[in-house]
């Protein structure tokens, strides 16, 4: 009678047991978030915190350049990145046939000119030098933020993505230095200005509204983006990241960290 009792119940003890374990592998939908240091890697980790509430852990992966986090997520090695904003996407697909898209929106980061060397945009001599990111969506923005305040003229055929080639007016034959994003701060004690990306600047100790001669309007179409896959954009995991993303509390950690140089972009 025991052994009858025992093989009835040890099916439904088996069963509980594996309900049990298959409960404990069906954790937390988990992503690998590749990001830029600075801004971005500081907004991820408030991300985190608010994707871990709706049951999404994101691990967030750094990397200095923003090259690599689209290789990465192209292999596989990432899951999706927050680091780039869509001409930047659409010319490394271009150049590199990348299979990926965007799902959503996260902050608008204006680039602005810096200089060591002159107080104001005015004081530019002739034959000044100018550092520009050196790849050629950054380096397009650079030109059209100094086109739109008259100190170059570009030929309008060339887009959003002008080069230096696309000059059409140069009163001051500015010479132009192309040179890898990350170094540009480096390069204000050997340029006239440089034109850097906000994420670098702030790396640097600049500030865009303070120390800038040029800045960026904040209806800029260069909004920073949030990247996967072709084929992978219905993943549900996917859809809390962007929310977490276009959070309030993601607003506020903006608003009150970055106090205008960094803004919301949803």
């Amino acid at each position: 009678m025991k052994k009858l009792f025992f093989g009835s119940v040890l099916p439904v003890l088996l069963g509980l047991f594996f309900s049990a374990s298959f409960a404990d592998t069906a954790e937390a939908a988990r992503i690998r978030l590749g990001v830029s240091s600075g801004p971005h890697t500081e907004i991820a980790e408030v991300v985190r915190g608010i994707a871990a509430e709706k049951g999404v852990e994101i691990e967030v992966v750094t990397f200095m350049d923003f090259v690599m986090p689209n290789i990465a997520l192209a292999d596989g090695d990432l899951d999706v990145n927050s680091m780039q904003h869509l001409p930047f996407l659409q010319a490394q697909i271009a150049s590199r046939g990348f299979r990926l898209t965007h799902i959503g929106y996260t902050v608008l980061m204006p680039m602005a000119v810096y200089s060591n060397r002159v107080e104001s945009i005015t004081d530019l001599r002739n034959g000044a030098t100018v550092a520009i990111p050196n790849d050629p969506s950054n380096g397009g923005r650079a030109l059209l933020l100094l086109a739109s305040y008259g100190v170059i003229e570009l030929d309008p055929a060339s887009g959003i993505v002008p080069s230096v080639l696309d000059i059409t007016r140069n009163d001051l034959g500015l010479r132009f230095i192309e040179l890898d994003a990350a170094l540009l701060p480096r390069a204000l004690d050997d340029t006239d200005i440089a034109v850097i990306n906000t994420n670098y600047a702030l790396e640097a100790g600049l500030n865009p509204e303070q120390d800038s001669l040029l800045l960026e309007s904040k209806d800029s179409p260069y909004v920073n983006i949030i990247v996967v896959r072709e084929g992978e954009e219905d993943r549900p995991e996917f859809a809390i990241l962007v929310a977490s993303y276009n959070n309030d509390k993601v607003r506020q950690f903006v608003e009150e960290r970055f106090r205008g140089s960094i803004v919301t972009g949803w």
